[in-house]
Protein backbone atom coordinates (compact mmCIF):
# COMPACT_ATOMS: atom_id res chain seq x y z
CA UNK A 1 0.00 0.00 0.00
CA UNK A 2 1.00 3.58 -1.08
CA UNK A 3 1.51 5.33 2.35
CA UNK A 4 2.08 8.23 0.46
CA UNK A 5 -1.84 8.62 -0.86
CA UNK A 6 -3.96 10.75 1.38
CA UNK A 7 -5.76 9.71 4.45
CA UNK A 8 -9.53 10.29 4.32
CA UNK A 9 -12.21 10.27 7.00
CA UNK A 10 -15.85 9.20 6.49
CA UNK A 11 -18.24 9.95 8.94
CA UNK A 12 -22.07 8.96 8.92
CA UNK A 13 -25.07 8.79 10.93
CA UNK A 14 -28.77 7.39 10.04
CA UNK A 15 -31.47 5.02 11.26
CA UNK A 16 -30.63 1.64 12.47
CA UNK A 17 -31.55 -0.70 9.51
CA UNK A 18 -30.43 -3.55 7.80
CA UNK A 19 -28.04 -2.01 5.08
CA UNK A 20 -26.70 0.69 6.65
CA UNK A 21 -23.34 -0.54 7.29
CA UNK A 22 -22.99 -2.29 3.74
CA UNK A 23 -23.57 0.46 1.96
CA UNK A 24 -20.37 2.22 3.14
CA UNK A 25 -18.44 -1.10 3.39
CA UNK A 26 -19.28 -2.30 -0.18
CA UNK A 27 -18.75 1.67 -1.32
CA UNK A 28 -15.39 1.72 -0.53
CA UNK A 29 -14.09 -2.01 -1.73
CA UNK A 30 -15.94 -1.60 -5.15
CA UNK A 31 -13.09 1.70 -5.35
CA UNK A 32 -10.53 -0.15 -4.29
CA UNK A 33 -10.39 1.71 -0.68
CA UNK A 34 -8.00 0.46 2.10
CA UNK A 35 -9.24 0.47 5.45
CA UNK A 36 -7.22 0.87 8.12
CA UNK A 37 -9.54 1.89 10.93
CA UNK A 38 -13.39 1.16 11.12
CA UNK A 39 -15.85 1.90 14.31
CA UNK A 40 -19.72 1.48 14.15
CA UNK A 41 -22.17 1.93 17.04
CA UNK A 42 -25.79 1.23 17.42
CA UNK A 43 -27.57 2.78 19.58
CA UNK A 44 -30.73 0.64 20.29
CA UNK A 45 -32.81 3.17 22.46
CA UNK A 46 -32.45 5.98 19.99
CA UNK A 47 -32.04 3.57 16.82
CA UNK A 48 -29.53 5.58 15.28
CA UNK A 49 -26.49 3.50 13.56
CA UNK A 50 -23.07 5.81 13.60
CA UNK A 51 -19.82 4.31 11.83
CA UNK A 52 -16.61 6.23 11.57
CA UNK A 53 -14.15 4.76 8.66
CA UNK A 54 -10.51 5.76 7.93
CA UNK A 55 -9.44 4.63 4.61
CA UNK A 56 -6.83 5.11 1.62
CA UNK A 57 -7.53 4.95 -2.11
CA UNK A 58 -4.64 3.21 -3.73
CA UNK A 59 -6.12 1.39 -6.31
CA UNK A 60 -4.98 2.66 -9.79
CA UNK A 61 -8.19 3.77 -10.99
CA UNK A 62 -8.43 6.13 -7.52
CA UNK A 63 -10.54 9.07 -7.34
CA UNK A 64 -9.71 12.48 -6.03
CA UNK A 65 -12.13 13.17 -2.75
CA UNK A 66 -14.47 15.46 -4.90
CA UNK A 67 -15.78 12.58 -6.87
CA UNK A 68 -15.62 10.21 -3.74
CA UNK A 69 -18.10 12.58 -2.87
CA UNK A 70 -20.65 12.98 -5.42
CA UNK A 71 -20.69 9.00 -5.28
CA UNK A 72 -21.21 8.71 -2.00
CA UNK A 73 -23.87 11.29 -1.73
CA UNK A 74 -25.96 9.00 -4.05
CA UNK A 75 -25.18 5.46 -1.57
CA UNK A 76 -26.06 7.90 1.18
CA UNK A 77 -28.99 9.18 0.09
CA UNK A 78 -30.75 5.92 -0.02
CA UNK A 79 -30.62 5.98 3.93
CA UNK A 80 -31.00 9.54 4.69
CA UNK A 81 -27.82 9.69 6.57
CA UNK A 82 -26.02 12.94 7.69
CA UNK A 83 -22.53 12.08 6.59
CA UNK A 84 -19.00 13.88 6.45
CA UNK A 85 -16.05 12.62 3.78
CA UNK A 86 -12.72 15.06 4.63
CA UNK A 87 -8.89 14.79 3.65
CA UNK A 88 -7.17 13.63 7.16
CA UNK A 89 -4.47 16.18 6.56
CA UNK A 90 -6.80 19.82 6.19
CA UNK A 91 -6.05 21.08 9.73
CA UNK A 92 -9.02 22.01 11.75
CA UNK A 93 -9.13 25.63 12.38
CA UNK A 94 -9.66 26.89 15.81
CA UNK A 95 -10.59 29.59 17.46
CA UNK A 96 -9.88 29.93 20.72
CA UNK A 97 -11.55 32.21 23.77
CA UNK A 98 -9.94 32.81 27.24
CA UNK A 99 -9.68 35.28 30.10
CA UNK A 100 -6.75 35.27 32.53
CA UNK A 101 -5.58 31.31 33.03
CA UNK A 102 -3.17 30.61 30.34
CA UNK A 103 -2.81 27.01 31.51
CA UNK A 104 -4.90 25.55 28.88
CA UNK A 105 -4.05 28.39 26.26
CA UNK A 106 -0.65 27.28 27.00
CA UNK A 107 -0.99 23.83 26.39
CA UNK A 108 -2.78 24.10 23.06
CA UNK A 109 -0.45 26.28 21.60
CA UNK A 110 2.40 23.96 22.46
CA UNK A 111 0.57 20.93 21.06
CA UNK A 112 -0.39 23.08 17.85
CA UNK A 113 3.53 24.83 17.52
CA UNK A 114 4.54 20.59 17.80
CA UNK A 115 2.35 19.50 15.17
CA UNK A 116 0.66 16.28 17.54
CA UNK A 117 -2.78 18.90 17.45
CA UNK A 118 -3.85 18.88 13.65
CA UNK A 119 -5.15 22.58 13.87
CA UNK A 120 -4.60 26.07 12.76
CA UNK A 121 -4.87 28.75 15.21
CA UNK A 122 -6.87 31.78 13.26
CA UNK A 123 -7.66 33.88 16.20
CA UNK A 124 -7.31 33.80 19.84
CA UNK A 125 -10.02 36.07 21.50
CA UNK A 126 -10.36 37.47 25.05
CA UNK A 127 -12.10 39.38 27.28
CA UNK A 128 -8.75 40.47 29.15
CA UNK A 129 -5.70 42.10 27.34
CA UNK A 130 -3.02 39.88 29.62
CA UNK A 131 -2.20 37.06 27.37
CA UNK A 132 -1.83 39.41 24.15
CA UNK A 133 2.14 38.77 24.11
CA UNK A 134 1.59 35.07 24.14
CA UNK A 135 -0.26 35.04 20.70
CA UNK A 136 2.15 37.69 19.50
CA UNK A 137 4.59 35.02 20.32
CA UNK A 138 3.01 32.76 18.05
CA UNK A 139 2.22 34.79 15.38
CA UNK A 140 -1.59 34.37 16.08
CA UNK A 141 -4.04 37.47 16.13
CA UNK A 142 -5.41 38.39 19.22
CA UNK A 143 -8.82 40.47 19.80
CA UNK A 144 -9.28 41.97 22.88
CA UNK A 145 -13.40 42.15 23.48
CA UNK A 146 -13.80 43.72 27.13
CA UNK A 147 -17.13 43.01 27.92
CA UNK A 148 -19.99 44.22 30.80
CA UNK A 149 -23.44 43.53 31.26
CA UNK A 150 -24.58 46.79 29.02
CA UNK A 151 -21.74 45.74 26.41
CA UNK A 152 -22.40 41.73 26.07
CA UNK A 153 -24.60 41.26 23.10
CA UNK A 154 -21.98 43.88 20.92
CA UNK A 155 -19.02 42.05 22.29
CA UNK A 156 -20.95 38.11 20.99
CA UNK A 157 -21.63 39.93 18.17
CA UNK A 158 -17.77 41.03 17.53
CA UNK A 159 -16.99 37.34 18.36
CA UNK A 160 -19.34 36.10 16.21
CA UNK A 161 -17.99 37.91 13.48
CA UNK A 162 -14.20 36.57 13.94
CA UNK A 163 -15.63 33.56 14.03
CA UNK A 164 -16.96 33.54 10.59
CA UNK A 165 -14.53 35.35 8.77
CA UNK A 166 -11.58 32.94 10.02
CA UNK A 167 -13.94 30.10 8.71
CA UNK A 168 -13.12 28.26 12.11
CA UNK A 169 -14.17 24.90 12.50
CA UNK A 170 -13.86 24.83 15.82
CA UNK A 171 -14.10 26.77 18.91
CA UNK A 172 -12.40 26.22 21.93
CA UNK A 173 -13.08 27.83 25.58
CA UNK A 174 -9.77 27.58 27.25
CA UNK A 175 -10.86 28.83 30.97
CA UNK A 176 -12.97 31.67 29.08
CA UNK A 177 -14.78 32.86 32.74
CA UNK A 178 -17.72 34.32 30.88
CA UNK A 179 -20.76 32.39 30.15
CA UNK A 180 -22.26 32.60 26.72
CA UNK A 181 -25.46 33.98 26.14
CA UNK A 182 -28.41 31.50 24.63
CA UNK A 183 -28.49 33.08 20.94
CA UNK A 184 -24.46 32.53 20.82
CA UNK A 185 -24.38 28.55 22.03
CA UNK A 186 -27.32 27.58 19.30
CA UNK A 187 -24.85 29.23 16.72
CA UNK A 188 -22.24 27.48 17.67
CA UNK A 189 -24.18 24.14 18.41
CA UNK A 190 -21.89 21.15 17.97
CA UNK A 191 -19.00 23.12 17.20
CA UNK A 192 -17.71 25.04 20.58
CA UNK A 193 -15.93 22.98 23.34
CA UNK A 194 -15.69 24.00 27.07
CA UNK A 195 -13.29 22.50 30.44
CA UNK A 196 -14.42 23.12 33.67
CA UNK A 197 -13.45 21.36 36.63
CA UNK A 198 -15.43 18.17 38.57
CA UNK A 199 -14.07 18.18 41.87
CA UNK A 200 -15.70 15.50 43.82
CA UNK A 201 -18.65 16.25 45.41
CA UNK A 202 -19.06 18.97 43.48
CA UNK A 203 -18.45 22.74 44.38
CA UNK A 204 -19.67 26.04 43.03
CA UNK A 205 -18.88 29.39 43.51
CA UNK A 206 -15.45 31.04 44.31
CA UNK A 207 -12.27 29.03 44.87
CA UNK A 208 -13.28 25.88 44.80
CA UNK A 209 -10.24 24.14 44.93
CA UNK A 210 -9.87 25.78 48.33
CA UNK A 211 -13.07 24.26 49.30
CA UNK A 212 -12.40 21.28 48.43
CA UNK A 213 -9.62 21.16 50.65
CA UNK A 214 -11.83 22.03 53.21
CA UNK A 215 -13.35 18.81 52.76
CA UNK A 216 -11.03 16.91 52.36
CA UNK A 217 -11.42 15.42 49.10
CA UNK A 218 -9.95 12.54 47.83
CA UNK A 219 -10.86 12.93 43.95
CA UNK A 220 -9.93 16.07 41.31
CA UNK A 221 -11.19 15.79 37.71
CA UNK A 222 -12.22 17.90 35.27
CA UNK A 223 -14.75 17.76 32.51
CA UNK A 224 -14.83 18.38 28.62
CA UNK A 225 -18.02 19.24 26.81
CA UNK A 226 -19.87 21.30 24.05
CA UNK A 227 -21.25 24.16 24.88
CA UNK A 228 -25.56 24.54 25.40
CA UNK A 229 -27.69 27.10 26.72
CA UNK A 230 -27.72 24.91 29.95
CA UNK A 231 -24.37 25.77 31.92
CA UNK A 232 -21.92 23.76 31.99
CA UNK A 233 -24.39 20.35 31.13
CA UNK A 234 -23.91 20.67 26.93
CA UNK A 235 -23.25 16.90 25.97
CA UNK A 236 -19.74 15.10 27.25
CA UNK A 237 -17.22 14.35 25.04
CA UNK A 238 -14.04 13.21 27.55
CA UNK A 239 -13.45 13.16 31.65
CA UNK A 240 -10.52 12.67 33.26
CA UNK A 241 -9.91 12.28 37.50
CA UNK A 242 -6.63 12.12 39.58
CA UNK A 243 -6.23 11.01 42.83
CA UNK A 244 -5.66 13.30 45.46
CA UNK A 245 -4.66 13.00 49.33
CA UNK A 246 -4.68 14.54 52.68
CA UNK A 247 -0.97 16.11 51.70
CA UNK A 248 -2.38 17.85 49.08
CA UNK A 249 -2.80 21.90 50.01
CA UNK A 250 -5.07 24.42 48.42
CA UNK A 251 -2.33 25.30 46.04
CA UNK A 252 -1.23 22.03 45.38
CA UNK A 253 -4.89 21.27 44.37
CA UNK A 254 -5.11 24.01 42.16
CA UNK A 255 -2.10 23.07 40.45
CA UNK A 256 -3.30 19.39 39.94
CA UNK A 257 -6.88 20.44 38.62
CA UNK A 258 -5.05 22.78 36.04
CA UNK A 259 -3.28 19.78 34.58
CA UNK A 260 -6.05 17.69 34.68
CA UNK A 261 -7.93 20.40 32.55
CA UNK A 262 -5.65 20.89 30.11
CA UNK A 263 -5.24 17.05 29.38
CA UNK A 264 -8.63 17.06 29.53
CA UNK A 265 -8.92 19.79 26.91
CA UNK A 266 -6.29 18.54 24.80
CA UNK A 267 -8.05 14.87 24.41
CA UNK A 268 -11.59 16.31 23.98
CA UNK A 269 -9.95 18.80 20.75
CA UNK A 270 -8.35 15.77 19.29
CA UNK A 271 -11.09 13.66 19.26
CA UNK A 272 -13.27 16.69 17.75
CA UNK A 273 -11.07 17.07 15.33
CA UNK A 274 -10.36 13.87 14.40
CA UNK A 275 -14.25 13.45 13.71
CA UNK A 276 -14.48 10.60 16.64
CA UNK A 277 -17.12 12.34 18.41
CA UNK A 278 -20.94 12.00 17.09
CA UNK A 279 -23.89 14.60 18.89
CA UNK A 280 -26.47 11.62 20.01
CA UNK A 281 -29.30 13.66 21.27
CA UNK A 282 -27.77 15.08 24.38
CA UNK A 283 -25.23 12.54 24.85
CA UNK A 284 -22.18 12.02 22.61
CA UNK A 285 -20.72 8.65 21.11
CA UNK A 286 -16.94 8.97 20.92
CA UNK A 287 -14.56 6.78 19.21
CA UNK A 288 -11.51 6.50 20.48
CA UNK A 289 -8.30 6.89 19.02
CA UNK A 290 -4.67 6.03 19.66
Amino acid sequence: MNRETPNYILTATCDGVIGSLDVVTRFLCERQCYVHEMHTFDDTEAHRFFIRVEFKNDGADALPIEELTTQFAEAANKFSMQWELRDASVPEKVVILVSKYDHCLQDLLYRYRTGSLNIEIPAIISNHPDLQGLAEWHGIPYYHLPITAETKPQQEAQMMEIIEETGADLVVLARYMQVLSNDLCKKLEGRAINIHHSLLPGFKGAKPYHQAYDKGVKLVGATAHYVSSDLDEGPIITQSVEPVDHSFTPERLVAKGRDTERMTLNKAVKLHCEQRVFLDGNKTVVFSGE
